[in-house]
């Protein structure tokens, strides 16, 4: 089980902050995507492509780094 967060844009385009969804133990950061994708729409998998990931301790945005038990779903902000 993966506890995924949105923030932002993300949490209103799928309409909630947070959902627990499954995946195997060698998931990616790729295969959240997809589910995603698959789940709300490929339009979400556009903005999905932009945002950055916050797994563990650690920023990326990289479609290969491995899951882990919590995952913020981060897009960019404007700010200055």
């Amino acid at each position: 089980m993966v506890e995924i967060r949105y923030f932002a844009a993300i949490a209103d385009a799928v309409g909630k902050d947070k959902e627990t969804l499954d995946f195997p133990a060698d998931a990616t950061i790729a295969d959240l995507r997809t589910a995603l994708a698959e789940s709300y729409g490929p339009n979400l998998d556009k903005m999905l492509a932009v945002c950055a990931y916050l797994i563990g301790d650690e920023l990326t945005r990289d479609p290969s780094t491995p899951l882990t038990p919590r995952v913020d779903v981060l897009p960019p902000f404007a700010g200055g």
